[in-house]
């Protein structure tokens, strides 16, 4: 499960209420910090190979302040374990990737993987959709599930499927190309600016239209600064 970034806005959702199911590492980072750009590969590799069983978020301290004053981060980076809503460990600094495994090993260990949680890690639809079988609201099984249906162009159960759980960064980004896809467009292969400027004369009076411009957005990477671009040339045409 990749990365998520968490605003202050998602905080309770991304991070809080999805700590109910597995471990969430929240790394709090900024660009200007060096240390931050050396620890980041390092803890997206560990978690990563956690398969789902903890799940890394990371927080722009720069554009999140209130996620960094909810933590008193005083110095970054700054890494914190949150199970069952609860900071159960942490460190600051950028530690080696030894004790950043030692570190997420600790925090995995509070989780037991269930079998639901091995049959996800397989990854295919039917390993998927026997975890449902066991437990119909886990969240990695429905992700990893809907992200295949809109690949084999079932959009439509993708989108039913995403409606079992809150709504997060990941699923927002899934729900988004179901949707597309519904409507028989394709994000990955389109000239998306060119989309982009033609849906940005019709968003105001166009609700499918804005619809479409807001999910061609959320289809770009977070990092994308056509993202924040096009946002604040949509707020410019709506208000």
């Amino acid at each position: 499960m990749p990365a998520l970034d968490v605003t202050d806005a998602t905080f309770e959702s991304d991070v809080l209420a999805a700590s109910d199911e597995a471990p969430v590492v929240v790394d709090l980072w900024a660009p200007w910090c060096g240390p931050c750009r050396t620890l980041g590969p390092i803890i997206e590799k560990v978690v990563d190979e956690t398969n789902g069983a903890v799940r890394l978020a990371k927080v722009n301290v720069d554009e999140n302040p209130q996620v960094s004053a909810a933590f008193q981060v005083q110095s970054i980076p700054a890494v914190f374990a949150i199970s069952k809503r609860k900071v159960v460990d942490g460190f600051i600094g950028a530690l080696p990737e030894p004790q950043v495994r030692d570190f997420v090993g600790r925090v995995g260990g509070a989780a037991t993987p269930s079998e639901a949680d091995e049959l996800v890690a397989k990854g295919d639809e039917a390993s998927l959709r026997a975890a449902l079988e066991l437990e119909p609201d886990h969240a990695g099984a429905i992700v990893a599930l809907a992200e295949l249906l809109v690949d084999d162009q079932r959009p439509e159960e993708a989108l039913t499927l995403l409606g079992r759980i809150p709504e997060n960064a990941e699923t927002r980004r899934i729900a988004a190309l179901a949707r597309l896809a519904a409507s028989d467009q394709d994000a990955a292969t389109s000239d998306v600016e060119a989309r982009l400027d033609g849906l940005l004369e019709r968003v105001k009076e166009d609700e499918d239209a804005r619809r479409e411009f807001l999910d061609l957005l959320e289809t770009l990477p977070t990092e994308d600064p056509r993202r924040a671009t096009y946002r604040r040339a949509l707020s410019s045409r709506l208000f």
